[in-house]
This record gives structure tokens, C-alpha cells and sequence, in this order.
């Protein structure tokens, strides 16, 4: 059995949860609690180029807010 999250023919989404951290999940897999879509089913990589597009402070939100510094 392969793991579905390098099936580079694979669907995936992106997810994010509300912390602002960004998952590529497989779309045949139900989206976890906590978690939305931010990008409806694409390919592997285009998911991977939307989270490097998007996902650019890794910190997570609360620590940004504690911090008192914005993410970018």
C-alpha cells in the first residue's frame, strides 16, 4: 500500500485549521474536525504551490496575536 499523501496522480485539498496552518489532504478522505477547505480539489502539486503561496509565516496564529506581530 502506497501513502496516499505522495500519489503524485492523486486529487488532493488544501486545508487549513484555525490556527492558519495549511495541509495537503487527499480528496477521496473526509476533512477533519477543525479543519476547512481552502482549496477544492486540484492536483498535488498545484495544492503544494497554493500552500507555499499562502502558508508564509509558519507560526501559528495565536503565537502571531501573542507576539503582536502580523504574519507575512
Amino acid at each position: 500500500m502506497t501513502n496516499p499523501f505522495d500519489d503524485a496522480d492523486g486529487t488532493y485539498h488544501v486545508l487549513v485549521n484555525g490556527e492558519g496552518q495549511y495541509s495537503l489532504w487527499p480528496s477521496f478522505a473526509e476533512v477533519p474536525e477543525g479543519w476547512t477547505v481552502a482549496l477544492a480539489e486540484d492536483t498535488r502539486q498545484n495544492c503544494l504551490d497554493h500552500i507555499e503561496r499562502h502558508w508564509t509565516d509558519m507560526r501559528p496564529k495565536s503565537l502571531v496575536e501573542a507576539m503582536g506581530t502580523t504574519g507575512s
